[in-house]
């Protein structure tokens, strides 16, 4: 049987501010007091798993038993299938610029860009799609981990501002927009981690 989350607090396992923001509008109806990792001084484990579930559920029981509290992690990332599944689960270390202390997704997207050339493809409407792991862990080692997708293509230039990371060359299926120019109400509705959020709310919160 899954585990029912009863608490009224945890801890957001991710560094990242983007991803705070957006799974802290998720979590709002649930009336949950969520706190990052960041904000609790816990360190960054080392992402060595070789799946986004491995890694979201090392991120999450790191952050439990740092904070001693329930924890709820994400592994998410841009596959593109023609370049054999990158950024994938590496999605983040593309955007590492050693010339920068932040990570830099301009960069990141201009590998994008440039792989898909060294291929002789045109990356221009590629397809490719936003996987997210979502895992939900206790201190005592109890842990719940959905998977999300969504499928959509890619655009160059980058467009918008309103996303983080990859979402401003990424399209959706049937849209027009991308995820850098949607209001975060729309992305919500139909997003990679919004889908595995919404498997979570049904074994979890419900």
């Amino acid at each position: 049987m899954p585990r029912k989350f009863t608490e009224k607090k945890l801890v957001i396992a991710s560094h990242n501010p983007g991803k705070v923001i957006e799974i802290n509008d998720l979590l709002g109806p649930f009336g949950v007091e969520a706190v990052s990792a960041s904000a609790l001084n816990l360190p960054e484990p080392i992402e060595d798993g070789e799946t986004f579930i491995a890694n979201a559920e090392l991120k999450a029981r790191a952050a439990a038993n740092g904070a001693n509290l329930p924890a709820l992690a994400d592994d998410s990332g841009l596959v593109v299938p023609i370049l054999g599944g990158d950024p994938g689960i590496y999605s983040a270390r593309w955007a590492i610029n050693p010339n920068r202390e932040t990570k830099d997704f301009d960069l990141a997207m201009k590998k994008v860009k440039q792989a898909i050339e060294a291929k002789g493809e045109n990356p221009e409407g590629q397809s490719a799609y936003f996987a997210c792991a979502l895992s939900l862990s206790w201190p005592n080692g109890d842990i719940e981990t959905l998977e999300g997708q969504v499928q959509g293509r890619l655009t160059f230039p980058p467009r918008g501002t309103k996303g983080f990371g990859y979402d401003p060359i990424f399209v959706p299926i049937n849209y027009q927009l991308t995820f850098g120019e949607m209001e975060q109400g729309e992305k919500h509705q139909m997003s990679h981690r919004a889908e595995a959020f919404q498997k979570l709310v049904t074994r979890c919160f419900r």
